[in-house]
């Protein structure tokens, strides 16, 4: 069939199946990419007010625009426009969905809305050694207070031992107004959260298991489990703060992630400052959960430090007394992991997923982090009951705790609790450096 009769035809269907009719072939990629038929889908979907105000009709539109800049720009111009255009316009969508933030954490108040409204979703890339790659959309998701937690599986996964990097990105569909639902074709809009290094996982510390699964920490957030017959890969699960959750899942490339602009306090220069650092009051939101299942959330006000609080470049927040027994904090309900596949679900006693905010008197996030953390066994002074403790540690802070387990009344308390903050991060947020 001749070209001319093709381009015609391909003019009556909309933007995402023209997008899709150009993978066919080299031909049908070409014949696609006509400048004619994208600039008339131009301007139907980016009229200017002007136009709007006359009722221009959008064959005038096109009209004028091709007699102008068609012609003389390369094949497929008129498409990238279109696709930018599309992908700027779900961007500012997105960010003012998310102006309302919720006034005890900073954060924003309408994350599951804005998931709903964009489609927004996440995608895993699986490399092997020999550069295959295996692309994964997400399975389910849970909207947490302080953070998301996505899983993906699959009956068909790659061996681990075949594997070198995973890759998460999120994804946005291109066509907000064609988008039906996180299992369709939809081209998507590609920006790379983090790259995960998979190559010796089977030699990193286990976290927990069951007897189906062994689970695997990746930092930052990456859980992968795998099953314990034959050691292949079950499920992986991600937690995604909420904190610049949108920005890093819509606002980054395919090969570079997002960073968000950094965000200082002024304040006037201490001749010794670290040592003067009880002068300024933090909050700290912190949850711990399942998954989905919550078993502790609270909020603690105005932690200041002591001088002889900062040790090995940290800076030391005591936020719960072992010895103070009114400062102990009940963890609700069993606590445990949850996790699914499409043939098995389980839960993981000794593993919980722990999110923390740390903010400035200003209500600024200084510090946040969502990741599993593993239960250990623990002895405490003094403490008669069984007890354990979990522990996270990065470059910029970390936390400490122990829980008591009390047989009378079946539930965990929390019975110490420390916050550390790098010295070098309150000096830099504070612009005392």
């Amino acid at each position: 069939m001749p070209s001319e009769i093709l381009v015609k035809i391909l003019s009556y269907l909309d933007a995402m199946t023209l997008v899709c009719i150009g993978c066919v072939s080299r031909r049908f990629y070409h014949l696609a990419d006509d400048n004619l038929i994208w600039v008339r889908k131009y301007a139907a979907a980016f009229r200017s007010k002007r136009s709007r105000w006359k009722a221009t009709s959008v064959e005038e539109t096109a009209t004028s625009l091709s007699l102008l800049s068609v012609w003389d720009k390369e094949d497929g111009y008129w498409k990238k426009e279109y696709i930018t255009k599309q992908i700027s316009s779900v961007k500012a969508a997105l960010t003012n969905s998310l102006s309302p933030v919720n006034p005890r954490t900073s954060l924003p108040l309408k994350t599951k809305e804005s998931l709903r409204i964009s489609g927004l979703g996440w995608t895993i890339i699986l490399r092997e050694a020999s550069g295959k790659e295996h692309i994964m959309q997400h399975s389910n998701l849970s909207v947490n207070d302080n953070s998301v937690t996505v899983f993906w599986h699959d009956k068909n996964w790659p061996h681990v031992d075949t594997l070198s990097t995973l890759d998460l990105y999120g994804a946005t569909p291109i066509f907000m107004e064609q988008y039906k639902g996180p299992n369709t074709s939809c081209p998507r809009w590609l920006s790379l959260i983090e790259k995960y290094d998979l190559s010796n996982l089977s030699k990193s510390a286990m976290i927990g298991c069951d007897r189906h699964v062994r689970v695997f920490c990746v930092n930052p957030g990456l859980l992968v489990g795998l099953w314990q017959e034959n050691g292949g890969l079950a499920f992986v699960m991600a937690n995604i703060h909420s904190h610049g959750l949108v920005e890093r899942s819509t606002m980054g490339s395919d090969t570079i992630p997002y960073t968000l602009p950094p965000d200082t306090t002024f304040v006037d220069n201490y001749p010794d400052s670290i040592t003067f650092y009880g002068d300024r009051g933090f909050q700290l939101h912190i949850d711990i959960h399942g998954s989905k299942t919550y078993f502790l959330c609270s909020t603690f006000h105005n932690l200041f430090c002591r001088k002889e609080g900062i040790n090995n470049g940290y800076v030391k927040f005591l936020m719960i007394n072992l010895k103070n027994n009114r400062e102990h904090l009940p963890l609700v309900g069993k606590v445990g992991l949850e996790w699914r596949t499409d043939c098995l679900n389980g839960r993981i006693e000794s593993c919980i997923v722990v999110d923390m905010t740390l903010l400035d008197e200003d209500k600024k996030p200084v510090w946040y982090v969502s990741s599993p953390v593993c239960l250990r066994s623990a002895r405490l002074p003094d403490f008669p009951q069984p007890a354990y403790s979990f522990e996270y540690m990065d470059s910029v802070g970390g936390v400490c705790a122990d829980l008591g387990w009390f047989e009378n009344t079946d539930e965990y308390f929390i019975v110490r609790l420390d916050i550390y903050l790098s010295a070098a991060k309150i000096q830099q947020w504070f612009g005392w450096q």
